[in-house]
């Protein structure tokens, strides 16, 4: 017999989705406008008309409502190590990926000049307690590539280390093309120097751990 009580799993998924989109993208708008530590929750609360209880079951802290995009990321070095072809190293995987990234202007590479992100971004890099937030993700990032790498019979300090190196490589290769950028240079003016520091830095890692780490062993 059919459910006639409620929507169906996927409805009521697709609505609590659209909720979420809404809450953050309130947020997003009044922090821009006042600034992050003006605004409270109860402002953005009221402001998309829910319940704080409601808002914070779909977001556990105000800085979630702007930072909770990072967690779709927190597993992509682990995926591009783990997808990566056999023969080439962890370094190598990362260092193609990210230039690959910086080629069709990802912001997530701090290479993009649309105002929308370069609103967000300078509202990220601005904000203590988002800056102090993001260390959650980081973490998380961290320990996924270190679970990577350890499945590949790297010994687990060994895989930790490596796994702070190349995530902390990638952030900090975002800020500078963000400051680049923020600075009143294009992207497209940004890019060759994007390029040349991403392969000077993958070097610099490359050198210790691809002769620690080296390329995919297949089991």
């Amino acid at each position: 017999m059919e459910n006639t009580t409620g929507p169906r799993p996927g409805l009521r998924e697709s609505k609590k989705a659209r909720t979420r989109q809404q809450l953050a993208a309130t947020a997003l708008e009044l922090f821009l406008e006042r600034g992050f530590d003006a605004v409270s929750v109860a402002d953005v609360a009221a402001a998309a008309e829910v319940s704080k209880p409601t808002l914070f079951r779909y977001f556990p802290s105000k800085e979630d409502l702007v930072l909770d995009r990072f967690a779709d990321h927190q597993d992509e070095a682990a995926r591009i190590v783990r997808d990566r072809p056999a023969d080439w190293t962890p370094v190598r995987a990362v260092h193609e990926h990210f230039l690959a990234a910086l080629a069709e202007r990802d912001p997530i590479t701090g290479l993009c000049d649309h105002p929308d992100v370069l609103a967000f971004q300078g509202l990220l890099y601005s904000t203590a307690g988002l800056q102090a937030r993001i260390a959650h993700y980081t973490v998380g990032e961290v320990d996924a590539l270190a679970a990577a790498l350890a499945a590949e019979s790297v010994p687990a300090f060994t895989a930790r280390l490596a796994a702070l190196q190349l995530v902390t490589v990638r952030q900090e290769l975002g800020r500078e093309n963000w400051r680049r950028i923020s600075a009143g240079r294009s992207a497209d003016e940004v890019f060759p120097g994007a390029v040349a520091e991403a392969d000077r830095a993958f070097a610099m890692l490359a050198d210790g751990l691809d002769r620690t780490l080296g390329p995919l062993i297949p089991s």
